[in-house]
């Protein structure tokens, strides 16, 4: 009893000032344009810290990807300071200041520090408009997790921590600033952000702030789809795609958010493709190299629209128009949860147009399929199926050959292909119409 009222105690927030240098934190391991942003600021009188979660990431040892900034100047006062700089945001609003470096613009994110007042929500308790301003403390306690509450000051080289973020991490635990339950009403999307960070971070989520995730699942129905999407990109770009789904199906947020996810694991051979598609994105990310939101797309959404597109076709509807007609179906489905933009939407699409044109493998068809600007994504999309036993394994090593070799290799292997129903020439063609001379 004694030892839990000395931890409360000891747990009520309180300002912290810790030596950076102590952590293993050093000036400069920051962003270049970050650190110009805070001199700037600074030397026109402002507060100015990098905050949240690129100071995390350094705490722990890992390359922050983002370097955000906190302030006391409202936004007209940093678009003062930085003329190029934009103000976006309506239900908070903060300041896009642009640098142009390493070959291409980077964009630092300077926020006003936010008051404790009262801001306008809805009937759920969401907030709508958040562009309340105050000080440093009261813009700490506005911030969802502890984790994410320190301010590191690149000039003084400190670290400002008031609800024990950095005791927090230490005990690899994620806990949210506040009362749970009000902080999930007051914005759902918390509540992904916390299986996200605890999942990529190899963080244990607080029991005070995952138990109630379950019980108010339901509240992401009230927000927007654009915003959902966003947050869905988060968790499959995080690094550790897979279990991020996973995190999010054993709390229960799966089913307002990605529903088809039950069906994907609930059998085997789509479970493996699926996560083998995921694993294959985590390893390029790694790697620093590109990854497709539409082939992560693609693959997410493939095994609902086979299924519809072999129940179409068992209906008597034809190959192609079969599988347009699915596609549509389920995009339709998944739009009103995820709004797909239509760059990533166009890609995925077409992936899934040429799966059926790779048994076409007689004449010009696979010369034809080859110069298709989705060709590349679209094989590596029919190896995947492939290895995971949901495609024919001699088609995939069939185009694997065929890519390489050179010209009488390539007739061979047109030569030696199977033809069946799909692959079959279309039939003779009509000769075209002689042209009557003028006068006949």
């Amino acid at each position: 009893m004694i030892r839990k009222l000395i931890g409360k105690v000891l747990r009520r927030p309180g300002k912290q000032v810790l030596h950076a240098k102590h952590y293993g934190i050093r000036r400069e391991q920051l962003h270049s344009a970050a650190l110009k942003v805070c001199d700037r600021l600074q030397d026109a009188g402002f507060d100015a810290y990098i905050v949240g979660g690129a100071v995390r990431d350094l705490l722990l040892g890992k390359s922050p990807k983002d370097f955000d900034v906190a302030t006391n100047a409202t936004p007209e006062q940093v678009r003062h300071v930085f003329h190029r700089s934009r103000i976006i945001g309506k239900r908070f609003r903060i300041v896009h200041v642009p640098f142009f470096e390493r070959g291409g613009e980077e964009i630092i994110e300077v926020t006003t520090f936010r008051g404790a007042s009262d801001a306008p929500t809805d009937d759920a308790g969401r907030i709508l408009r958040d562009n309340v301003y105050g000080s440093i403390e009261e813009d700490a306690s506005r911030r969802d997790f502890t984790v994410n509450a320190l301010y590191y000051d690149p000039n003084k080289e400190i670290i400002i921590d008031f609800h024990h973020g950095v005791a927090d991490l230490e005990a690899k635990k994620l806990a949210m600033i506040g009362d749970p339950v009000k902080r999930y009403h007051e914005d759902p999307v918390r509540m992904l952000r916390a299986v996200r960070l605890a999942t990529k971070l190899d963080l244990k989520i607080a029991p005070a702030t995952q138990t109630p995730i379950a019980q108010h699942a339901r509240l992401l129905e009230n927000i927007p789809s654009a915003r959902l999407f966003d947050e869905m990109m988060k968790l499959l770009l995080s690094g550790r795609a897979w279990d991020c789904l996973t995190a999010l199906r054993a709390n229960g947020l799966h089913k307002p958010l990605f529903p088809l996810l039950d069906k994907l694991v609930s059998q085997n051979e789509t479970a493996a493709f699926l996560k083998k598609a995921l694993d294959n994105t985590d390893a390029r990310i790694r790697d620093d190299k590109p990854v497709s939101a539409g082939f992560m797309f693609a693959t997410l959404l493939w095994h609902e629209v086979e299924a519809l597109w072999q129940k179409k076709k068992a209906a008597g509807e034809h190959n192609v128009p079969a599988l347009v007609d699915a596609m549509n179906d389920v995009e339709a489905k998944v739009t009103r949860r995820l709004a797909i933009p239509n760059r990533y939407g166009a890609a995925m699409k077409e992936i899934w147009l040429l799966q059926p044109r790779f048994e076409q493998r007689v004449g010009q068809r696979p010369f034809r399929l080859m110069e298709q600007q989705r060709f590349r994504a679209a094989y590596d999309f029919l190896e995947l199926r492939a290895e995971c036993g949901l495609a024919d394994q001699e088609l995939a090593d069939w185009w694997k050959k065929f890519q390489f070799a050179d010209d009488a290799t390539r007739s061979s292997l047109i030569a030696s292909a199977p033809r069946d129903e799909q692959s079959a020439p279309a039939g003779k063609r009509r000769k075209p119409r002689r042209r009557k001379p003028a006068g006949e």
